[in-house]
């Protein structure tokens, strides 16, 4: 005859057992790393501890775009990175190709401790839900006269790709004596068919013929 497993109550008398007394001491660390977090530090690449909904989870910066102060670019990891079962156990629940996302530095716990892990989807064996409130994270380039758009450029993925194109822009816009400015922006994912990918043309040429348009259209225009 098979006994029934009783589990030990926390009422029992005498001393815990090792397995209850990790898991206690575990529950105490969640506690007190949620309770006092470590200073998340801008420009450090440091792993970081971001609200999803009521959990907790881990999120890598990306670098170059992790300087805040209102918005940096992460990419959702699981838990326990790097170990081998973490990429597949991640891939199962939605952590994997989900590519950088832009996250407040409101939503910011701190620095990431392995104490958070008990507190995220994958502890709980949870899918990471489809929509985590944190949309992708890719730039563009918007080149504009005062009186209308020229041209839209993206997505990039680093901001810093996006403001070296601006830059670059500007720099021609100012030598030839031209109207207009180059701003970096997000990726308008509503309006992404109005994009010219920057990868697969020159951008010289590309906003020369926009001008050319520009000064056409002005001069039709009575």
């Amino acid at each position: 005859m098979k006994l029934p497993f009783f589990r030990r109550c926390g009422h029992a008398p005498g001393a815990l057992t090792p397995e209850d007394q990790a898991v206690v001491d575990q529950f105490r660390a969640t506690l007190t790393a949620v309770r006092d977090p470590q200073p998340w530090t801008p420009g450090h690449s440091q792993d970081i501890a971001v609200r999803i909904g009521p959990f907790i989870e881990r999120a890598h910066p990306r670098p170059g775009d992790d300087h805040g102060p209102e918005m940096i670019a992460v990419a959702l990891v699981h838990p326990d990175t790097p170990h081998a079962a973490a990429y597949l156990h991640g891939r199962q629940l939605g952590y994997t190709d989900r590519g950088w996302l832009r996250c407040e530095t409101t939503a910011i716990l701190g620095t990431w401790q392995p104490a958070y892990r008990m507190l995220t989807h994958a502890a709980a064996g949870l899918d990471l839900p489809d929509d985590v409130g944190l949309q992708p994270a890719h730039y563009a380039v918007h080149v504009s006269r005062p009186d209308c758009p020229l041209v839209r450029l993206g997505p990039y993925n680093q901001c810093t790709a996006a403001e070296s194109a601006a830059v670059h822009i500007n720099e021609h816009l100012k030598r030839g004596g031209l109207p207009g400015e180059a701003t970096v922006a997000p990726l308008d994912f509503g309006a992404v068919n109005a994009y010219h990918d920057p990868n697969h043309q020159c951008l010289d040429d590309l906003l020369v013929r926009n001008l050319r348009a520009a000064s056409h259209r002005d001069v039709r225009t009575p």
